[in-house]
This record gives C-alpha cells, structure tokens and sequence, in this order.
C-alpha cells in the first residue's frame, strides 16, 4: 500500500509541474507542454510535443527530410491534430533537423530523430473564444523506433491537451521558457534541413547545402532551373518582343549589350524582389502567389493584349504615352527593364525542372539564403536575353523591313493576343470559382481561335510571299501544326478528362484515410500552364487512368485557381512552394511520394506500390 500511495502520489506531482502526462510505449515516450498558463484570444500558441528517445534507439524522420533506402521503406513520423474544438486554427507541424543515423539494414542510413526532439504545433486561438473557456484538442504521434539493427512495430500515440482562454487584460505567465527557446514562428525549426531534393521525369538526386562545394551545385542548379524558364508556355509570348527590339539595335553592338543587360536586371530584380517578400513578409509564401489574384491576373492580360497591339502596329493611333513604352520597336533602356520585370512575372505560374525545389528548398531558410538561391533562379533566367544582346549576330538576320517582317510581327501578335486572352480568361474564372467545384474552361476556346488563326495566316501568307520552294514548305508546315495543336486544345482543354477527381477538402482527405484508401493528389490551377500540360500527357495516359479508378485509391484534385486557403495550407503542409505537384498518400495517410515532373512509369510503379 505505501508503494501504491508514493506511485500514485508520483503521478500527481508529475501532472502538476507539466499540462498533461507523458505517453510511454517501449523506447518512445512523448508529452505535450505548452508555453503559457493561458492563451489570449486571436494568438498564435505553439504546442510542444516532445518525443523523449531511449538511448540505442531512434525514430524515423517526417517525411518532408526523410529519404528512403533502395532496400528498407522506412514509416516517417507524423503528427496529425484528430480532434479540435471550435475556435481553433491549427498550422502545419514544425519537426526538428533530421539527423543521418547507420543501421546494417538500410544502404546510406537513414534520416531519424534521437534523444529528446521536439516537434511545435501552432494554434492560433480565435478571437471569438470568451475568456475562461478551455478548448481541447487531441493530437496523434506516428512513429517507428529503430536500432541499428532492427526495427520495432509502428505505434501511434494519442494525447489531448487543452488550454485556458485569458480575458484580454489578465496577466499570462510563461512557462517551460527551455523548451521554446529553439521556437521560431516562422519555421527555422522546420528549415534546418541542409538537403534539397531535384527530381525531373524520373530521374533525382540530392543535394546537401551544407558546405560550399553543395550551396555552388545547389546555386548552380537552381541557376539551370531559373533559365528553363524562358522556355516555358507563361514566358514565350515575351521572346518574340525581345528578339525584334534587339534586331533593331544589333547594329550598335553597345546599344544592343545595354538593352539585353537591363532586361537581365529587370529579370534579376523581380526575383530578389520575391524572394524578399518570401523571406520577410509574413504570409508571403509561393513564387505564383501573385496570380492567385484575379484583379493582378486579367491585368496582366491586359498589358500583353496591349503589347500584341504594338505588334500590329496600332500605336500609330493617339494613347496613352505610357504605353509607348512597351512597343516591340522602342530601344529605351527602360523599357528593356520593364519587360524583363513582365517576363519574370510571367515566368511564375509555370516550374521548370529543379527550380521548383530549389525554391521551396530555398523558402525554408534563413533569409540570407532564401535571397541568394533566389537571386541564382533570377540570373539564370536572365542569362539568354543577356548572351543574345552580347552576340548581336544571333539577331542580326532577323527581318526587319518587308513583307516577311510583317508577317512575323503579326503571327507573333496574334499568339500573343492568344496569352492575353487567356489570362484574362483565367482572372474572369477565378471571381466566379468555388475550391469544391471545377473552374470553367471555355475561355480556351477564343485562345485556341487566335492561335488558329495565327497558323492560318502564316501558311496563307507564305504561300504568298515567299518564293523559295523549301522555306515555303517548311512555313506552310508549321502554319499547318499550328492550325492543328488549336484545334486539338480547344477539344481536349475544356473536356473534363477520363478521370474522376473529387475536389479536396480537408474532411475529404481525412476521409479516405478513415476508409483505408490510398490517395493521388494533385496540385493545380487554370493559369498553370505546366499543369495542364501533365495531366493531358502523363495523368490522362490509359495505364494512369486505369489505376486511378480502383476502389483503393481516391484521386483528390486541389484546384487554387481562385481563393482557397485550404487547398494552399495544404500545398505548404507538403513542403512546397509552386505547382504544379503531385503527391501521394499510403493507406494510413503518410506522404510516400511527392514530385513537380514524373513520368507514366515513374508514377505507375508509385501508385501500384502504395497499394501493395
């Protein structure tokens, strides 16, 4: 009895000096802390969940720095909020720096947690919550202990926990000030990873950005990245621009290297821009971030629709003097710097290979960093318009006069009148879009119009003007594919697909979890480009539609076209910055695989796995 009473008076004690009593299963136990007695509404609180590890063990990590073996498939740490009463906002969990542990099972080790790790969970507490209240909440840990040599059961752990709502004058005291000393609301917790991963059609490597040797690749990939752009569906219409002005100044080679070199600036000062904003504006956390804005999306359809004017020569008529400074003919040094501003802009909806990473990569580190890869990204993009200024002979052949000059101002008008509608088209369906139902696709018919018509008129006026048999077969050619890709577009682009998405919500999601079923999810939007490009040549693929109408597997579709703070919380809760992205979800709701570029293979062999 009296070692009953001491136990018993043990436990009490113990429930006294923390919030709530620890959980211990095996090697693993975890408790939950707060850092104040109490919580005043409208206020952002961390939880601290604090996994104590028994020495000779270790759990795996989370599975954003978590990188799977050749010849183990670890089970990552998760913490899911199950249960949360009315009043509470809860964010994205912030894990600790992983940390490589060697085990004579895994090839490489593997990245785990060990000894006492801490993982924050901001609440923010809603203004409406009368003083005196105590919301609950209920938290589940998802781990696997390991040894160097084995590898225990998974577990999971559950643990409610509540706190006092304070009245707004009442005094709040800090407690367990240690264990929030390493607490940054911004997420260092969650960006102290030093490695990045690159994927692109199947093909991945890691990068750690630890040392110099790494930051250099890791720059220089971001760099590569940064140029692909300019060969991205959002920036093409831009090309053509440049091209022309430059060809009007390729005879004055100091001329023609100034305006290339304040179009590179324009390009880099954009991308500092936004990585600034990402660095240090709080709430400003995606490089397309701009165009889930409609009223900053059809403007941007404006500015190309009146560029495409100038393409035909309209500013001939009296308008605004502004706009004299982005005709395709004016050699201003300002009006260099402003269009590569435009095309930097326009670069964000769409990801190039390894960029998307790197960006994300980037988002999570301090600010310095987060500038510096940002930086690469912009030089890398801006490093074409500078080498064509800086080798003037590139453009020096372009046409300049003459009907063939004409012609290709007016071809290259007409597409750029196609991307002005379509960004007008985008921004009108974002006022009206809802994130549980499609979007409207008719806006692509007028786009694929123009873009017919574009190929049209340049088979009908090579046919005309050119004598040479080869280059009129060759333009008539393509004047014909061009005819052909619209018609093609406007058929397939508006058509709902062979696969039966449902619209994500977070109950939606919990849901299929509740059900045991795997999940597809893809991240997309009507101004991404590179989005749609994916699903109609890899998601829409007969092999990927057949396994995607198993009863096994929910294929979930987060649409952000328009607002959806949902859809974007949970884009950000993967570790990502941009779309497009696919990700998937094992039966027990863990994340096994995410990537912004895969292959029908690739994809196939991840689906068929989670489900085996």
């Amino acid at each position: 009895m009296r070692i009953f009473f001491r136990t018993l008076l043990l436990a009490f004690l113990l429930a006294a000096v923390s919030p709530h009593f620890a959980i211990a299963q095996g090697p693993v136990s975890a408790a939950v802390f707060w850092p104040a007695d109490r919580a005043r509404p409208g206020e952002v609180v961390p939880l601290a969940v604090v996994v104590q590890i028994s020495k000779g063990f270790h759990i795996n990590a989370d599975a954003h720095q978590i990188r799977p073996a050749a010849n183990f498939k670890p089970y990552p740490t998760k913490l899911t909020l199950i249960e949360a009463d009315e009043g509470l906002q809860i964010e994205a969990p912030l894990y600790p720096p992983a940390e490589l542990f060697k085990t004579q099972y895994a090839t490489g080790g593997l990245m785990s947690f060990a000894g006492q790790s801490v993982i924050y969970l901001p609440i923010k507490f809603a203004a409406e919550l009368a003083s005196g209240t105590q919301p609950n909440l209920t938290v589940e840990l998802a781990y696997q202990a390991c040894t160097d040599s084995r590898c225990l059961l998974p577990q999971t752990v559950r643990i409610k926990t509540s706190l006092l709502v304070a009245a707004a004058a009442e005094q709040v005291t800090s407690i367990n000030q240690q264990l929030f000393a390493g607490y940054n609301p911004q997420g260092q917790i969650a960006r102290s990873s030093s490695e990045v991963d690159f994927g692109f059609f199947g093909w991945k490597f890691t990068v750690n950005g630890s040392s110099w040797a790494g930051l250099l690749l890791l720059l220089t990939t971001a760099a590569f990245g940064g140029m692909l752009l300019n060969f991205t569906p959002c920036v093409l219409p831009l090309i053509p621009i440049k091209i022309i002005s430059l060809s009007y100044a390729a005879k004055n080679r100091r001329q023609c290297l100034l305006l290339g070199l304040f179009m590179s600036i324009g390009v880099l000062a954009f991308w500092l821009a936004l990585g600034g904003m990402i660095a240090l504006v709080s709430g400003f956390s995606a490089t397309n971030q701009l165009f889930q804005y409609p009223v900053f999306t059809i403007s941007v359809g404006l500015i190309i629709g009146v560029m495409a004017l100038g393409m035909f020569d309209f500013f001939s008529l009296r308008l605004p003097e502004w706009l004299y400074l982005i005709h395709p003919e004016q050699d201003t040094l300002h009006g260099s710097f402003g269009l590569g501003i435009l095309a930097a802009i326009l670069s964000t909806p769409c990801t190039a290979p390894f960029m998307g990473a790197a960006a994300a990569w980037a988002a999570t580190q301090p600010p310095t960093a987060t500038l510096t890869v940002f930086a690469a990204i912009g030089s890398g993009m801006a490093l074409p318009y500078l080498a064509l200024s800086a080798a003037p002979h590139l453009v020096r052949k372009m046409p300049r006069t003459g009907p063939a000059s004409q012609l290709i101002k007016q071809v290259m008008g007409l597409l750029m009148l196609a991307a002005a509608v379509y960004f007008i088209g985008v921004g009108t369906v974002m006022l009206f879009s809802a994130p549980t139902q499609p979007p409207s696709k008719f806006y692509w018919w007028p786009v694929m119009i123009f873009s017919l018509v574009a190929g049209g008129w340049l088979a009908w006026r090579t046919y005309q003007i050119t004598p040479g048999r080869p280059l009129k077969v060759f333009f008539i050619g393509i004047g014909v594919l061009m005819m052909g890709i619209s018609t093609y577009g406007a058929v397939h682009l508006t058509d709902r697909g062979p696969i039966a998405w449902v619209y994500y919500s977070p109950e939606l999601h919990e849901k299929a979890k509740t059900e045991g079923k795997a999940v597809v999810m893809i991240f997309t939007a009507e101004w991404c480009l590179n989005c749609k490009a994916l699903e109609q040549g890899i998601l829409d693929n007969s092999k990927i539609v057949k396994l995607l109408g198993q009863d096994e597997i929910m294929p979930i579709k987060v649409d952000i076209t328009g607002s959806n703070p949902l859809g974007r919380e949970m884009l950000r809760r993967t570790g990502s910055l941009s779309i497009p992205l696919l990700v998937v979800f094992s039966r027990h709701g863990e994340q096994v695989y995410k990537s912004d570029f895969y292959t029908v293979d690739e994809l196939s062999k991840e689906i068929i796995r989670v489900l085996n």
